[in-house]
């Protein structure tokens, strides 16, 4: 399964000949061979997602469509490049996922064509359940809990007590949704998961940054309240 199989070579003359530079990087991204989305191919991605004039729902689409492949390799690939434009994209590519009903549909998939397959089959239809968590957290709250300024003067910090008690438990399933990807050392055995963990660790530790300012947003409106109360009684 080393490089490009005939079929990716066919896929991308297609795109090509639609006059589709961007579906072709698309599929240039997400081929046969066992190694993470090349960088240009990503770059190429992430900057078509800043130019006005793309249509971001057929990149999506696009990816959707690539994610509907029987190779855990084209499906894998395919996530790890939507995971990414999520991370250094535009906004306007989460946006559309978010706005969207349905996402990567993946809770069956298995490639039985050998062991690596199958088990590289359950890690995908996690990365699946964590890319939709993902979006859907963004469609409830109308920002990503890992884009948001942090610290002092960050989002979760300055949070009203309504929106942080709603956000809290959002913020919450994704990351309980994140670590049950579950990936041991030994499973990291190859270029693509690797890049699909990468991706989730920088996540988490922006994830567990939001949640620590909703923690101390939250234990200070409580001892806002447990202090106003104590005077008035």
């Amino acid at each position: 399964m080393s490089g490009q199989t005939l079929t990716d070579r066919i896929a991308a003359a297609q795109y090509q000949l639609t006059g589709s530079d961007m579906a072709r990087a698309v599929c240039k991204a997400t081929t046969h061979e066992v190694s993470p989305p090349k960088k240009k191919h990503l770059e190429y991605l992430v900057s078509a997602t800043n130019t006005t004039n793309v249509n971001i729902p057929q990149m999506a689409d696009t990816l959707f469509e690539r994610s509907t492949n029987a190779s855990w390799v084209v499906v894998f690939k395919a996530l790890v490049t939507t995971h990414h434009l999520c991370i250094h994209g535009n906004e306007r590519f989460i946006q559309y996922l978010a706005s969207r009903t349905a996402l990567f549909n993946l809770s069956n998939f298995i490639d039985k064509t050998g062991s690596h397959g199958y088990d590289m089959s359950t890690f995908i239809r996690r990365y699946g359940r964590y890319l939709n968590e993902k979006a859907f957290a963004y469609r409830q709250m109308a920002f990503d809990f890992t884009r948001v300024k942090k610290g002092a003067e960050g989002v979760m910090r300055t949070m009203t007590t309504e929106k942080l008690l709603k956000a809290m438990p959002v913020l919450q399933t994704q990351i309980d949704t994140l670590l049950e990807f579950d990936v041991h050392p030994k499973e990291l055995n190859n270029g693509i998961i690797n890049a699909a963990f990468m991706l989730l660790f920088k996540d988490l530790v922006k994830l567990f940054a939001s949640y620590n300012d909703g923690i101390i947003n939250l234990l200070g409106l409580l001892y806002c309240n447990y202090f106003f109360i104590k005077s008035h009684v």
